[in-house]
């Protein structure tokens, strides 16, 4: 049979017109994944990258970050697709995790659908309010104007946490915490104060209760005894002391308790002038447990007050080798031996203060 030479090059002509198809589906092919697929996020050599937008942050000011930080690999495509998805009118607040394998599209998606990672931090223990607020403003965007707002007003602590000015202190637990780094000052506290719910479970409270103590209290005396010693051993040791205080109405002479009516912590040695300062925390003068308390008390100290070691211990001292462990005597006479002692050690070292 014979092809003509029309039907022949007809046929070139539709064998060229499908090439030209293919390659051109190809190229629109590589692009759209080019655009929306590959890999868009530079790699960082200094670990996890992350893209920090503040509440209220405007489309520009994303950008800013994004390219001021060498973020993306091809700006322009991101920013074609972002406006095309609308996303300068759907600015979320937060901080996200930008790893090398976002394509514009996950990346937007991430963006958008609010996809952000929590901060893990570990507060640690603090004796005064600003200490709080500076260590929340270096691990949240939470306003440190208004978490210290937010500490001084006594309705609202009364209000939402039963606590005011000089408790408040009680409602923190030094430990991990897990938030959104956009998380406001008031839900910070709401978040402290869920951790210090689940703390408080039903047998810590009746053992509060058998010891004669509010959650408060125990959260008082666990501040002194924290601050007393960083030994685990002599925890309970201490609490038994200060609880076999109160029971015979004996001042607790707490030097910690001393040290921060001074404000003072830095101190070796209490001087009898020092015990004469006019504070309700001064408990050579006043009977009782302090109005707060003089540190965030961990878990720990909370847990040596709630099973105190059952003794007839009234006083204790630290001892002369300075290994942080302490002395305990029933008598205020052993007391004084022991005290002499580690007077000695320190006028030994020259310590006058």
């Amino acid at each position: 049979m014979t092809v003509s030479p029309r039907s022949s090059v007809r046929r070139r002509v539709v064998l060229w017109l499908l090439i030209v198809l293919l390659l051109a589906g190809g190229v629109a092919l590589y692009g759209a994944w080019r655009l929306l697929w590959q890999p868009n996020v530079a790699k960082s050599p200094y670990g996890p990258a992350y893209l920090y937008i503040r509440t209220g942050a405007s489309y520009q000011a994303v950008l800013d970050s994004l390219t001021a930080h060498d973020l993306l690999l091809e700006p322009a495509s991101f920013q074609w697709l972002a406006a095309r998805r609308n996303y300068p009118a759907q600015i979320r607040p937060g901080r996200y995790l930008l790893t090398p394998d976002l394509g514009n599209a996950a990346l937007l998606d991430k963006l958008m659908q609010d996809q952000q990672d929590t901060v893990s931090f570990t507060l640690d223990a603090f004796k005064y309010k600003p200490q709080l607020t500076r260590q929340i403003s270096r691990q949240l965007e939470a306003d440190s104007v208004e978490l210290r707002r937010l500490l001084q007003d006594n309705a609202f602590l009364r209000r939402r946490y039963q606590l005011d000015t000089t408790t408040i202190l009680t409602l923190f637990l030094p430990g991990p915490y897990r938030c959104f780094w956009n998380t406001p000052a008031r839900t910070f506290l709401d978040s402290a104060a869920a951790t210090h719910q689940r703390f408080w479970t039903a047998q810590r409270r009746q053992r509060a209760d058998s010891l004669g103590l509010s959650l408060v209290e125990v959260h008082v005396l666990a501040s002194i005894v924290q601050r007393e010693t960083a030994k685990k051993e002599d925890k309970p040791l201490i609490a038994g002391v200060y609880l076999n205080r109160l029971r015979r109405g004996m001042r607790l002479q707490a030097d910690p308790t001393l040290l921060w009516a001074i404000g003072n912590f830095g101190v070796k040695r209490v001087l009898n002038r020092d015990k004469l300062v006019d504070s309700p925390y001064n408990t050579y003068r006043h009977k009782g447990l302090p109005p707060g308390p003089i540190t965030s008390a961990n878990r720990q100290s909370l847990d040596a007050v709630l099973k105190p070691a059952a003794h007839r211990y009234l006083f204790f001292c630290a001892r002369p080798d300075l290994s942080g462990f302490s002395d305990f005597a029933e008598t205020y006479a052993d007391h004084k031996r022991n005290a002499r002692r580690y007077q000695h050690t320190l006028d030994s070292l020259g310590v006058k203060r």
